[in-house]
């Protein structure tokens, strides 16, 4: 990752007195663009009376018209939703404010096990058979072209609601109420769902309808849809109207949530709130979180939120089970190399897999797909990907041949497929790798003086909330830190705190899974970036940093040292000049996994420079390749040694030989990819077993017939050793190790004598 600090011209100075800006909020008002009067007012003033005329949106009157010819005329209505918590809060806006004007309403949501996202013809069916004469979607609808038509067609109108991009084809209901709507004259391009639902009762109530953005907050933090603009209004008076809120069933989840009425902020919605309501329809039935919202009995409300509670529970602990599996079968498989991971099993809960790919992406930087079998057979997946790899891209070439359903964008993606192209879906998700050759690049705003700092200055920076998309919470850099008292914390002290003390100030920091930072890498630390909080502990509160990333550097000493020994450290800080490799197999791994600039990997053979700040990042093959590298002229080597192509860590026990041929012997019908499953019976990881193979072969134990992995009838009797594939890779790894295990004093002075 990059970081790169925002630039912007400095306030006038009469606005800072006109809205008694601090020097914080003025300098981050300035560097997000927010620097006329007109701006600021509106961020600081604005509220839902500012919103636009919601009749400019596209097909709005005509859809408000249709809506009250349903209502005076009885006829019956069905809200089509969603099951996130976009979806379910459209829908509770939209039934909601029809009750209020007393029309035969009622809604659905769809089943994501049986109806899948979005618009079902199943579905439509039944609506339309059940009398609706009426159909408003919510959230969804803009891929409905064969459903519209169907209802159309059979006399029932559909009112499609919708925020989603649009793809070649566009449905052709009654009216199509679109914030994105191409030519449309409405300013605002990015609500949500839950935003167009409450544009459209601002129209049909002609009235600004505050009581109902608490809802349209929840919706629009919970779909990540930008919160400038008019999203700025909708989540600053929803956060308002929602800390004195009367709804039964939101007070319910906010207690549930261990949250206080009062102090709720963006962060706690985004955090606690919405993922309670994704929960319901990760699951079970989005209804239940609708009845929630809708209810006006206290205890009603209290019973629906304990049921939602369980929900929430279950879906963090099927989260940790599925993650777990998929880190087991990374392992057991032998994927760590891979630069894709497609990961299957059938018992897997398909409510969670995106959830869980989004934490193997995170874990593994690999674009991930996570796949299950659902009931009727059909294998389901979700894919994750990160900055770099374009998820989307990749599939879509493919999907007409490997894929029966496909849609998603540059980051993640929904698919399905029969149970027999898993394999050819793991081999082209493999080729079809490729990055774009930049780093992820992170904004940050300015340094940070510790020495003005208090805990009012968290108003200041509120005062340039709420944030979200569009408004970032600020990032402070502080550089070259004096840090104190470090430990680490946490139940598997996976997490760190310490103090930074700078210039007659000082700040305490926690660093959230940065279990990586030890005493050894604290003096290359050169910039820390931060976000502030408040930490009441005790009834005192204090100011506190939340660690967002670390720039390294070579420690500043009177004498530099040419030579720095790294070998126990696993991760790798980013600051040398160039990351030298002996084996172009790793370049991918490097710059994908360790997040090293691509600008900056060279391989040995390839390099050329001189006086350059350089790290043998992997292991040579051999003692010779390693002293040819030492023979380039560096300004200062770090010796790091960290990643190798062997085909195993270690050779097999003998006794593993010996089982896995008793294994193809007793099982003459397998292709060596069926051992991939097959490893784990043994008590082995799959490079092992390939490993084994391989020496089988040359030693004429076993052969291939038609593909068929067999056991030779008569095979002559040799000793394992005598396999030259077997010395090399023994040689190989004993060399490893020995580099890997030497003392540091006597590396250093063996790197020393060739050091020029």
């Amino acid at each position: 990752m990059k970081w790169n600090q925002r630039t912007g011209k400095e306030l006038d100075p009469n606005l800072i007195e006109k809205y008694q800006l601090s020097p914080i909020a003025a300098k981050l008002f300035s560097l997000r663009g927010i620097d006329t009067d007109e701006k600021l007012d509106f961020w600081l003033n604005a509220t839902e009376e500012n919103l636009a005329d919601p009749a400019l949106m596209h097909d709005m009157n005509k859809a408000t018209e249709r809506i009250n010819q349903a209502i005076d005329n009885g006829e019956k209505i069905t809200i089509y939703g969603d099951y996130d918590a976009d979806g379910i809060t459209a829908t509770t806006i939209m039934t909601e404010t029809l009750s209020i004007l007393g029309a035969d309403v009622h809604y659905f949501i769809p089943d994501r096990f049986k109806d899948g996202y979005g618009p079902n013809l199943d579905c439509y069916k039944k609506i339309v058979s059940d009398g609706t004469k009426l159909i408003i979607t919510v959230d969804n609808g803009v891929t409905g072209i064969e459903e519209v038509e169907y209802a159309q067609n059979h006399g029932v109108d559909v009112i499609l609601t919708d925020h989603h991009t649009f793809q070649e084809a566009i449905p052709k209901p009654y009216a199509l109420v679109h914030c994105n709507f191409p030519g449309q004259k409405y300013p605002f391009d990015d609500y949500c769902g839950a935003g167009v639902a409450y544009t459209i009762c601002r129209n049909l109530m002609q009235d600004s309808m505050p009581e109902l953005l608490d809802l349209v907050m929840i919706g629009t933090i919970g779909d990540m849809v930008k919160i400038t603009g008019e999203g700025h209004i909708i989540v600053k008076r929803g956060l308002e109207i929602l800390n004195q809120t009367d709804r039964p069933g939101l007070r319910a989840l906010i207690k549930n949530s261990g949250l206080t009425l009062g102090n709720i902020t963006e962060m706690d919605i985004g955090f606690n709130i919405a993922p309670r309501l994704n929960a319901v329809g990760r699951l079970a039935n989005a209804n239940l979180a609708v009845e929630l919202l809708l209810s006006d009995d206290d205890v009603e409300a209290q019973k629906i939120a304990d049921k939602i509670e369980e929900l929430n529970n279950k879906r963090r602990e099927l989260t940790e089970e599925v993650y777990e599996n998929c880190l087991q079968q990374v392992k057991e498989n032998s994927w760590q190399r891979r630069n894709t991971l497609v990961i299957y099993n059938p018992d897997f809960h398909e409510g969670v897999l995106g959830l869980v790919a989004n934490r193997i992406v995170e874990n593994t930087h690999k674009p991930t797909i996570i796949l299950t079998k659902n009931d009727a057979g059909e294998i389901k997946g979700s894919g994750r990907s990160s900055v770099g790899f374009n998820l989307f891209d990749a599939l879509n070439p493919i999907k007409d041949d490997l894929l029966t359903k496909f849609g998603g964008h540059d980051f993640a993606c929904g698919l399905s497929l029969t149970e027999d192209k898993i394999e050819d879906l793991r081999k082209a998700f493999e080729e079809s790798f490729s990055v774009n050759g930049s780093l992820e690049i992170k904004d940050y705003d300015f340094e940070l003086p510790l020495s003005d700092l208090s805990v009012n200055s968290i108003d200041d920076i509120n005062a340039v909330g709420p944030f979200g998309t569009g408004d970032p919470k600020p990032i402070f850099s502080i550089s070259d830190p004096q840090i104190n008292h470090f430990f680490k914390i946490g139940k598997n002290k996976n997490h760190v705190k310490f103090t930074a003390v700078k210039k007659g100030g000082q700040l305490d920091i926690l660093g959230f899974n940065k279990a990586f930072l030890n005493n050894n890498l604290l003096p290359f630390i050169s910039k820390i970036y931060v976000q502030l909080s408040v930490n009441s502990f005790r009834n005192k509160t204090s100011l506190q940093g939340i660690m967002e990333g670390i720039d390294f550097a070579s420690p500043k000493l009177a004498v530099p040292t040419p030579v720095i020994d790294l070998r126990s450290e696993d991760y790798v800080m980013g600051f040398a000049d160039r990351y030298l490799l002996f084996d172009a197999k790793n370049r991918n791994y490097v710059q994908n996994s360790l997040g090293i600039d691509p600008d900056k990997i060279t391989l040995i053979d390839d390099y050329q420079n001189n006086g350059e700040v350089a790290v043998l990042l992997d292991t040579p093959h051999n003692q010779v390749e390693l002293d040819k590298a030492l023979e380039n002229n560096y300004q200062q080597l770090y010796l790091r040694f960290l990643i190798d192509q062997l085909p195993v860590e270690s050779v097999p026990d003998k006794s593993y030989f010996a089982k896995v041929l008793k294994y193809i012997y007793a099982h003459p019908t397998l292709k060596p990819e069926d051992y991939r499953s097959v490893a784990p019976y043994l008590g082995l990881d799959y490079d092992s077993v390939l490993f084994i193979l391989r020496v089988f072969f040359e030693l004429g134990f076993i052969k291939l017939d038609n593909g068929i992995l067999v056991g030779e009838k008569n095979p002559v009797k040799k000793p394992l050793t005598s396999s030259k594939y077997f010395q090399a890779t023994q040689s190989q790894i004993n060399f490893v190790n020995q580099l890997r295990s030497m003392s540091s004093q006597k590396l250093i002075s063996y790197v020393n004598n060739f050091m020029k």
